[in-house]
Order: structure tokens, then C-alpha cells, then sequence
């Protein structure tokens, strides 16, 4: 078996071995787990059957990843989108009309078209097209993202009506537990413990767990503390039926259809592109000319993701800002990819386990990684105003507009714009124009 997995994923060419790749891939795991949740809540709010679609949630996840990990050999783990599922639930089934399955269609259309744009490179050319300067940036804007995320999960940034962000209560037990994961984790790594981030969820998880036996955490559904015990060990995966190939074909021909597509179409792109630059440069996959080798495979493996997640019941597939954790772990390999797959597949069968994992858990993780990416920072040329604006843009908006998509789609256009009138036409990459142009029609619509 050893020789297999060596031969099969390359680890001595990657500089790994399968101990680091498991763990890894345990790591990717656990930081993204609660989509089996969170889609289902999100699109069962169209009427869709919820425990339908968390069978549909992690089979579309799992087999995103295993075709990332056979096809691609990369560490990069696919699930149901968020923003996408929202969209799918709030706009085009709830404020647009349209049934679910009419919606599923328009997820099934958009992974057809992805397949024939992959297959052409047509992908892979919008992809090698982005300057160095903002892939560079995606990886640090990814990391506040990311970062500002974990900070959220834990209570320790909260809403607030006057300054929209706001510091939470210090002192509520979540908080400080993911405060004590942070550290932890720190601690870990500082000391070179291997799958660092992995023991410091589960420890973090662990005193969660003594903490609700001792009276210091106290179960509260309705504020969104839930018990951290399982009440079992397995439990009998749900039926598909309820959501399986579901489409309908009564309006695809309709103005209004073809603009959701588009729309689907429009965020998978740059939020996938995004992903793969951001986890790809800190992972050292980029070649000096800032390209993705097997790029082509990775953003087949997310199109026909998002096919098979459209005929399973859910919403757009797509590859994960998550995996980066995975990749500060030490995962290198599409071996990475294979564990977290088989982890989504386990947790069909011990869903009751895997559910009580909560975000103050996991928050450490995605803080910690968020400071592993934005390392990049470093590397831009913050002299050349040209190259510092369009990387800032991309940068800072990422977070503040809670979106990768739209933080590239704002370096992208600025880049074009200030290297035109600044008279630095030789910097743009002819294609670049292009998806100027893309990112354009994308804000504005």
C-alpha cells in the first residue's frame, strides 16, 4: 500500500510523506466540515428536504475532491459554495420565483459550460493572465479573509448597528476557548509538532467538552450554543430521492434564466480562480512565471464538481479557501485531497460525531492559517504605486466585501486602468483585457 500511495501521488517528488498528507487532509477536514450543516440549513430554506440534501452535501463534496486528488494530484478540497448556496436559496428561488429545481438546472447548465471552458484552457488562459503582483495579493487577501472569518465563528468580532464590526464579548466561554486554540496552536508549531493546526482543533474541542461538563459552557440552542456531546456514535445516511435529478427545463430559455447562469457562472470563476491562486502560491505550486502546473485538471475537477452536485441536489461545488489550512499542515499531495474526501463519505455514517465539532473550534484553525498566507504581503512592490494599488484593492476588499470574487474582480480592473493611463501598456498580458473586462461586467451586474 505504501508503494502504491508513493507511486500514485508522488510524495518523495513533493517533499512528503503519507503521515503529513493524512493529517492534512484531517485538518482540511475539520475546518470545513460545517458545510454539512450550514448548506442544508441555507437550501432548505427553497423547500428542499434537509436531510437529503446533507447526503447530496457531502457526495458532492467528496466526489469533487477524489477527482481533484486522482486527476489533478493537488491538496485541494471542493463542497457546496457559500455566497452560491445563498444566492441559490434567497435570490433566484426567493426573490426571483423560480422553483429549486429550475435553480439545480441552472447549477447543471453552469458546470456543462465549465467542462467545455476547462477542455478548451479557456480557464487556464484567464488564470495564467493575472499579473504576479495580484497573485500575490489574492494569497494575503485570502488570509484576512480567511482570518476575519475565524474571528467571526468565535464571537470575538461581532455585528454592531453603529460601526457594523465590533469587538464581542471577551469574556463568553467561546471566546476564550478560541483564544486558548489560538495560543495552543502556536504553541504546537513553534515547538514543529506535526499536524499542529489538527491537534490544536481537537484540544481546543476537548476542553469545549470538559467545559460543558463542568458547568462553565451552557447549552443554549437559541444562542447558538449547542451541546458539544454527541448523542451517538453512527447513524443511517438519508435518502437522495427527495432531490435527486431534479431539474426543469420549462423556462431555460428565458431571459431572466440565462442571466442566472450567468451570475452562477460570473462568482464560481473568480472565487475559484482566487482559491487556486491564493492556496497555490502558498503552497509554492506557482512556477516563476506566476502559472499553475496541471491547472487545467484542477479547474476540471471543479467543473465536473459542480455537474455532479447539480444532479445529486445542491448547490455550486467548488474548491475550497479551507484546503489552505490542509496546506499549512503540510499537505502537497493529492493524497491530502483523497483523506478529506473519505472523511466526507465517514461522516454520512457517523454524522452524529462529526455535527457537535463547533466554529470556536475551528476558528484557531482558520486565524492561524490567515497568518501563515498573508506572508506573501512581503513580495510586493509597494514602491511602483501601478503594482500597489491594484494589490491593495484586492487585498483589503476581500474581507470588507466578504467575497474573493469580488476583491480580484477590483485588482483586476484597477490594474488594467492605472497601467493604461500610466503609460505601462507592456505589464498587461493581452488576455488580461479580457477579463478586465469579465471582472467589469461582473461588479456592475
Amino acid at each position: 500500500m505504501r508503494a502504491f500511495l508513493e507511486k500514485r501521488f508522488k510524495l518523495k517528488e513533493n517533499d512528503t510523506t503519507i503521515r503529513t498528507e493524512v493529517m492534512a487532509g484531517i485538518t482540511t477536514f475539520m475546518t470545513m466540515a460545517y458545510i454539512l450543516i450550514v448548506n442544508p440549513s441555507i437550501l432548505s430554506a427553497t423547500g428542499m428536504d434537509f436531510n437529503a440534501l446533507i447526503t447530496a452535501t457531502a457526495l458532492a463534496a467528496a466526489i469533487g475532491t477524489f477527482v481533484m486528488a486522482l486527476y489533478a494530484n493537488y491538496p485541494f478540497a471542493l463542497a457546496p459554495g457559500m455566497g452560491l448556496n445563498a444566492y441559490f436559496a434567497f435570490v433566484v428561488v426567493g426573490q426571483m420565483g423560480y422553483s429549486w429545481q429550475l435553480a439545480l438546472t441552472a447549477i447543471f447548465a453552469e458546470g456543462i459550460i465549465f467542462i467545455l471552458l476547462s477542455f478548451f484552457n479557456v480557464r487556464e488562459a484567464l488564470f495564467n493572465a493575472i499579473p504576479q503582483t495580484l497573485k500575490k495579493a489574492v494569497s494575503v487577501g485570502i488570509g484576512l479573509f480567511i482570518t476575519f472569518i475565524g474571528l467571526q465563528n468565535s464571537g470575538i468580532i461581532v455585528n454592531d448597528d453603529a460601526t457594523l464590526l465590533a469587538l464581542g464579548n471577551i469574556k463568553e466561554i467561546t471566546t476564550v476557548l478560541t483564544l486558548f486554540g489560538v495560543i495552543l496552536t502556536v504553541l504546537l508549531l513553534v515547538k514543529k509538532v506535526r499536524g499542529a493546526i489538527l491537534w490544536g482543533i481537537l484540544a481546543t474541542y476537548v476542553l469545549g467538552v470538559i467545559c460543558q461538563l463542568t458547568g462553565l459552557y451552557i447549552v443554549n440552542p437559541d444562542m447558538g450554543m449547542f451541546s458539544l456531546i454527541p448523542s451517538g456514535i453512527v447513524s443511517t445516511p438519508p435518502s437522495l430521492a427527495p432531490i435527486f435529478f431534479k431539474f426543469e427545463f420549462s423556462q431555460v430559455l428565458s431571459i431572466n434564466f440565462v442571466m442566472v447562469i450567468f451570475t452562477f457562472l460570473f462568482v464560481d470563476l473568480f472565487d475559484t480562480l482566487g482559491t487556486l491562486i491564493g492556496v497555490s502560491t502558498k503552497a509554492g505550486f506557482l512556477n516563476e512565471k506566476g502559472e499553475l502546473p496541471k491547472v487545467k485538471q484542477a479547474l476540471m475537477a471543479d467543473a465536473i464538481a459542480t455537474t455532479a452536485g447539480a444532479v445529486l441536489g445542491t448547490s455550486t461545488t467548488t474548491t475550497y479557501v479551507e484546503s489552505a489550512s490542509g496546506v499549512a499542515d503540510g499537505g502537497r499531495t493529492g493524497l491530502t485531497a483523497m483523506t478529506t474526501g473519505i472523511l466526507f463519505l465517514l461522516a454520512l455514517i457517523f454524522s452524529p460525531v462529526i455535527s457537535v465539532i463547533p466554529s470556536f473550534a475551528t476558528a484557531p484553525a482558520l486565524i492561524i492559517v490567515g497568518l501563515f498566507m498573508i506572508e506573501h504581503v512581503v513580495d510586493i512592490d509597494f514602491t511602483d504605486y501601478s503594482e500597489a494599488l491594484p494589490a491593495f484593492l484586492t487585498i483589503i476588499m476581500m474581507p470588507l466585501a466578504y467575497s474573493i470574487s469580488d476583491g480580484l474582480a477590483f485588482g483586476g480592473v484597477s490594474y488594467v486602468l492605472i497601467k493604461l493611463l500610466s503609460g505601462k501598456k507592456k505589464d498587461i498580458h493581452p488576455v488580461m483585457y479580457f477579463v478586465a473586462l469579465l471582472f467589469l461586467v461582473y461588479i456592475l451586474l
